[in-house]
């Protein structure tokens, strides 16, 4: 890829910061909050206009947004990995677990501290959203030793490999992206878990295995509407589920369509406008 595309989006939002988290979604090469009203999107060459469009404009519809406007460039490419590089760090999730890549220095601060190594490369889960370390400190609550766990849009592996470092018996890990293959089984090597978790390229329909004791999944509010039913069927009785992605103002939506299903809402937690949503089968 000898060029890229440099999108500038001016936008008066209530919350820019929440826009910029979202559009990740769009797994841009990049994203630079220049201001609170100006940022700048780095897309490869092929990406189209019209999808960023449909994206915001779906963002308003919701009232995330009052108003955009857009300017493309094409610029030459650029060292996106060193770009990256310059904006991953050491991030403290818990007393418990530390997050960092491979080229930050870190030394435990005591024998009971866990250091995840995480190179994300294209996939989503470097500790940095919010949502992630919400779901370590979720998992860090309620995953037991010898637990069977599924991790749904595994991304980096991250969620998997925090289950199998607290003493999850095996866990199944699987994304429809095929970079998050690749992307995983690296990280599940650089943390020595590749005898507790499995990356898999899969939809949830291509799992045949259930009964599984923790059930995670760290995806978006409409996947986990539509996924549901499949979900909770992966659940052993008694099992617990834990949902993130979401938004505070996607809670009611969420308990409403789960609860339906025979599950018991144990709680929600909050950080910033995120939310991770515990439940337990009956």
């Amino acid at each position: 890829m000898n060029q890229y595309k440099e999108i500038e989006v001016r936008l008066t939002a209530e919350n820019p910061s929440l826009v910029s988290d979202l559009l990740w979604e769009l797994e841009p090469l990049g994203i630079e909050e220049i201001s609170t009203s100006i940022l700048k999107c780095y897309f490869s060459e092929d990406f189209q206009l019209s999808v960023l469009e449909k994206y915001l404009n779906d963002l308003r519809q919701d009232k995330m947004l009052e108003s955009y406007s857009l300017m493309e460039s094409i610029l030459q490419n650029k060292n996106w990995n060193e770009e990256w590089e310059k904006t991953i760090n050491v991030i403290k999730v818990s007393e418990t677990f530390v997050i960092k890549p491979t080229f930050r220095e870190y030394t435990p601060n005591n024998a009971n501290e866990i250091v995840l190594t995480i190179d994300p490369k294209m996939s989503f889960g470097t500790g940095e959203h919010q949502t992630t370390k919400l779901m370590i400190r979720a998992i860090e609550k309620y995953c037991k030793p010898a637990d069977f766990i599924l991790d749904i849009g595994t991304g980096t592996g991250i969620l998997a490999i925090a289950a199998a470092k607290i003493g999850a018996k095996k866990a199944i890990a699987f994304d429809n992206d095929p970079w998050c293959f690749e992307n995983g089984v690296e990280n599940c090597q650089l943390n020595n878990v590749t005898d507790f978790v499995e990356i898999r390229t899969a939809e949830l329909s291509d799992i045949p295995e259930k009964d599984f004791d923790l059930v995670i999944a760290n995806i978006q509010r409409n996947p986990l509407l539509d996924l549901c039913p499949a979900i909770v069927a992966k659940g052993k009785s008694t099992g617990v589920i834990l949902l993130s992605g979401l938004l505070v103002e996607d809670e009611s939506i969420i308990l409403e369509k789960y609860l339906v299903w025979g599950l018991q809402h144990i709680e929600t937690v909050t950080l910033d406008e995120w939310i991770s949503i515990a439940f337990i089968r009956d």
